[in-house]
């Protein structure tokens, strides 16, 4: 068990000091927002571009791996949205947010870092299938399921729609999918230019942990804690369980079963907290207060959680 805390304990440590950061005067709240768009808008594309592009295509393109964290997810995401719809009679959209903080992770601030000091020759590639089945399918569902509920006209049609142009937009889906171009072409990028590529890549980690630390200090739960207990227990516990038995279904619908560490991956990314950009998504909706308080206690539980997880993987899987 102290090979489990010695992961999991340098995570939440990083993250404690950005609480202490921001909480103490170091930095001001809003500096965490500055942190936070450097890790959206270069370190993580960076670290995308060099985990995809320097693999062959056949080595990052894993279907049985998107296949079985995208039907855990949709396991988990269809129970949570009947569950918030039918016994707490949240609307539409309320359902819909609910459902999206038990199945988005945060792969890139918080899952990264523990697959990097576990499973260290598959974080990257693991990193980049967990984004293409979350911003490919997830996120854009559970977006127009969303504004579907929250009225006007043909409200699936134009969500869909913004939510392809602002893909098209994120620097994240373009290092991806540039990664994915040149692991294709087998492009070999020449030093001067992966050098820089690499000490974005290398940052991103640390600075991640440090903006989720800090951005916990202005957050409030008070009121909100019956509301959010099913978002969290679907996010820590049903969303792995779901995708460990999914990837354990594979072989018998046909599909490659994935290697021990790939399998690993999958649960361990499941189990990690709710995605950053939670609030953010929800805020146009008016649901920012209940996803931030989602976020938080999700974040502050998986350190119990993420170290069960952790120990179960590395004692029945690897």
């Amino acid at each position: 068990m102290l090979d489990i805390i010695s992961i999991t304990a340098p995570v939440f440590i990083m993250i404690a000091i950005g609480y202490v950061a921001v909480y103490s005067g170091v930095f001001e709240a809003a500096a965490m927002r500055v942190l936070g768009t450097y890790v959206v808008y270069l370190a993580l594309p960076a670290l995308l571009f060099k985990a995809i592009s320097q693999r062959p295509i056949s080595e990052v393109v894993n279907w049985s791996y998107m296949a079985a964290y995208l039907c855990g997810s949709l396991m988990v995401l269809t129970a949570g949205y009947f569950y918030a719809r039918c016994i707490q009679k949240a609307d539409t959209t309320a359902a819909a947010f609910s459902a999206m903080g038990m199945v988005c992770s945060n792969t890139g601030f918080i899952g990264y870092p523990i697959l990097l000091l576990m499973l260290p020759s598959i974080a990257g590639v693991g990193l980049a299938l967990n984004m293409i089945v979350e911003i490919s399918v997830l996120i854009p569902l559970l977006l127009a399921i969303a504004e579907a509920g929250h009225g006007g006209p043909s409200p699936v049609g134009k969500m869909l729609l913004r939510t392809i142009r602002g893909l098209m937009r994120n620097p994240i889906i373009i290092g991806l999918v540039a990664g994915l171009v040149a692991s294709l072409v087998d492009m070999q990028i020449p030093a001067p230019l992966m050098k820089p590529i690499d000490m974005l890549a290398a940052s991103s980690a640390a600075v991640s942990l440090l903006v989720i630390g800090g951005t916990l200090t202005s957050v409030s739960v008070r009121g909100l804690s019956g509301e959010i207990a099913p978002t969290v227990a679907g996010k820590l516990l049903f969303h792995p369980l779901a995708v460990f038995a999914a990837t354990g279904a594979l072989p018998f619908v046909g599909l490659a079963p994935l290697s021990p560490e790939m399998q690993a991956a999958a649960v361990i990314l499941a189990a990690v907290p709710t995605m950053g950009i939670f609030p953010i998504l929800a805020q146009r909706f008016g649901r920012e207060r209940t996803s931030v308080v989602a976020m938080l206690v999700a974040t502050v539980l998986s350190f119990f959680t993420l170290s069960a997880v952790l120990w179960v993987v590395n004692t029945y899987i690897l």
